[in-house]
């Protein structure tokens, strides 16, 4: 099995460590964001690991070779000439992942203790196109999903936008945070129609109406998105005593 990381973003919300560096080398007690996500892979059995870069590749890359991959296998999906975004990047990655009948795909700057073989594991007992790691906790945005938490709409309860591509918003449908992780099959890459750079957020919403981009609730689960200086600190703390 492959997991894609995302890990080619400009990482602005880390200023000014990423002025010089990518986000997925800043430094949780010693470790990369980048080291601590291979090595995590790794305790579920997933050693095959692609890699899309762009802001400061080469110092990824320079990485990796000097650490063996970290002991995993490293394949690099070279976004250096644009960045483009989450869905672009998986399209761009899709000659890596569209072999596979399950693969991974998560963003480099979450640190997470939740047990991603259950993710995969839902997935491949409810198949479906993609299936989205989500928790009831406190965010700016959300999915909308129904009881069967199959996914309805989004919205953002800071600016008041939302988005139904299915309709009328139902009463019972419900609120979940989005941790930056999927288990896909290779089915979703023949239905994205979106082309260059766009949002994996875009895609499922201009999907939901099949059916087939579900939830899987982790909720309770330690996550972080590690998106800012302040974040760093927070992540040193909570993962300071994880060993992987």
């Amino acid at each position: 099995m492959k997991a894609l990381l995302l890990s080619a973003g400009l990482g602005t919300r880390l200023k000014p460590f990423t002025d010089h560096h990518p986000k997925a080398l800043a430094p949780v007690n010693g470790r990369s964001l980048l080291e601590w996500n291979i090595r995590n892979l790794q305790r579920f059995g997933i050693y095959d690991v692609v890699i899309n870069v762009h802001h400061f590749a080469q110092q990824i890359i320079d990485v990796l070779e000097a650490e063996k991959g970290f002991g995993s296998r490293i394949e690099i999906s070279d976004e250096t000439d644009a960045v483009l975004e989450t869905g672009g990047g998986l399209m761009k990655a899709a000659p890596f992942l569209e072999q596979e009948p399950v693969f991974l795909v998560m963003n480099v700057d979450i640190l997470t203790n939740t047990d991603i073989g259950k993710l995969i594991a839902h997935h491949r007992e409810h198949p479906c196109w993609a299936t989205l790691a989500v928790q009831q906790r406190s965010s700016s945005r959300y999915f909308l999903f129904d009881e069967q938490l199959e996914l309805k709409g989004w919205e953002n309860v800071q600016t008041g936008e939302v988005r139904l591509p299915a309709g009328v918003r139902e009463p019972s449908w419900s609120s979940y945070a989005f941790s930056g992780i999927h288990a896909m099959s290779p089915a979703l890459l023949q239905h994205i129609r979106q082309k260059d750079k766009f949002s994996l957020v875009d895609v499922y919403l201009d999907l939901c109406s099949s059916g087939q981009i579900r939830g899987w609730d982790h909720t309770g689960d330690l996550l972080i998105d590690v998106g800012k200086p302040e974040s760093l600190e927070k992540a040193s703390s909570l993962f300071a005593h994880l060993t992987l």
